[in-house]
């Protein structure tokens, strides 16, 4: 939860975005509506509306009663009896007629100053903070029509989702709603379900195989945050007990390979590194020597960013897969594409490019908190299907976790849990 409401507060951008464009949206040509009180406050107030008015109907009745008693007879003799006094015998009988009104309003004190007063001090207070509570507010809904939806899908391309997903999307979100009217929290709520339904099947972490060492090749293009994700994903793996090691396979960027050690230095992991220039991929075979005679569970390789249109930078990247099948063929087991959610659309061809050469196996969302798009993340789930084996939202070690897709589409939307 605390990393949710970390990518929550990241992506406020983002959900900003999305929550003002709904807004405008179902303003335009909605309509402003009254809004019952809720199911369960409407039957509490219901409950507790009849009470003062059923208490009193009750006192009513019950002097009724006996004002036929004493016509029989069994009031008069109790009343002759506690007054000895008068002398005749017909005057008594008169007598019990004006006492007919003091019983009456003798009863009227009992019952009501005991329980009614009180209890009727108390329920207006008590029914007013129930009326107070189911007071009718308003809510502007629209009609679900062409004309909305089309509108929707252009504010989901705008948000990065690509014009298939934004189309998918969408007409799963009309089906069987065409003609009613929904609100922003609807709509919200309907937008969060569909991501969270294609996202669903690509949230994997990154699984762990039985060879040792377990070959994790990591590419990306420049400046996606390659070196960051190592150092995190290592840093994850030793604390839960695994032995890990680093190769610095980005042998032509001297900051690389000292950027790779502070962070194999936080992870207390070990980093193996080249002379500069050195060729990357003899390093990588050295590296999966090395880590073998070790015993390490897994060795992490860098790699040196390439841009996807660079056809000699993309043959070196195929040369490092090659001489690591040399040593293992199943090797790499994992080729993790770290991409950076600020390209937006661009990410899609990167995917396309680094799958042929790379085959690359899961994904890494990098810089969601320098994004107000984050909706890219939902395209390429749409399109690839390739898992998302983590996101980053931020530089410190911690800020790296496992890819939900629930929280993404809620933290995306702006929908509250």
């Amino acid at each position: 939860m605390a990393f949710f409401k970390k990518l929550k507060d990241k992506l406020f951008k983002s959900s900003s975005k999305l929550e003002e464009g709904l807004d405008a949206i179902v303003s335009d040509g909605g309509e402003v509506e009254t809004v019952a009180p809720a199911p369960e406050e409407a039957r509490v107030a219901q409950e507790a509306a009849p009470k003062p008015i059923a208490e009193p109907e009750v006192v009513v009745s019950e002097p009724v009663a006996p004002s036929v008693e004493p016509e029989v007879a069994p009031i008069p003799e109790p009343v002759v009896e506690a007054t000895p006094e008068p002398e005749p015998a017909p005057e008594p009988v008169l007598e019990p007629e004006t006492p007919k009104v003091e019983p009456i309003a003798s009863v009227e004190p009992v019952v009501a100053p005991k329980a009614e007063p009180e209890v009727q001090a108390e329920k207006p207070g008590l029914l007013g903070r129930l009326m107070g509570r189911s007071t009718p507010k308003t809510v502007t809904r629209r009609v679900l029509d062409d004309d909305m939806l089309e509108q929707l899908e252009e504010l989901l391309i705008a948000s990065d989702m690509g014009v298939d997903t934004a189309l998918r999307v969408t007409a799963n979100m009309a089906e069987g709603r065409i003609g009613r009217k929904l609100s922003t929290d609807e709509i919200k709520n309907l937008l969060s379900a569909e991501i969270a339904r294609i996202m669903e099947p690509v949230a994997k972490p990154l699984p762990i195989y039985p060879n040792k060492p377990q070959v994790v090749l990591v590419v990306g293009v420049n400046g996606s945050g390659k070196t960051t994700t190592i150092g995190k994903l290592a840093s994850q793996f030793r604390a839960a007990g695994k032995k890990v090691v680093i190769a610095a396979g980005d042998t032509f960027r001297a900051a690389a390979v000292e950027q790779l050690q502070v962070w194999g230095e936080r992870a207390g992991v070990p980093v193996l590194v080249a002379p500069e220039g050195s060729d990357p991929a003899s390093l990588a075979f050295d590296a999966m020597t090395q880590a073998e005679a070790d015993g390490a569970d897994l060795l992490m390789i860098d790699t040196a960013g390439r841009l996807q249109n660079r056809a000699d930078l993309m043959e070196e990247l195929s040369k490092i897969v090659r001489v690591i099948r040399k040593k293992d063929p199943s090797a790499p087991h994992n080729t993790l594409l770290v991409l950076d959610a600020t390209t937006g659309q661009n990410a899609l061809n990167q995917v396309e490019t680094f799958q042929k050469l790379a085959d690359v196996s899961g994904l890494v969302m990098t810089k969601l908190d320098g994004t107000a798009k984050g909706g890219v993340l939902v395209a390429l789930a749409d399109k690839f299907g390739l898992p998302i084996h983590a996101i980053g939202v931020g530089e410190q070690i911690d800020d790296l976790d496992a890819f939900d897709p629930e929280d993404f589409a809620n933290a995306l939307t702006g929908r509250t849990v």
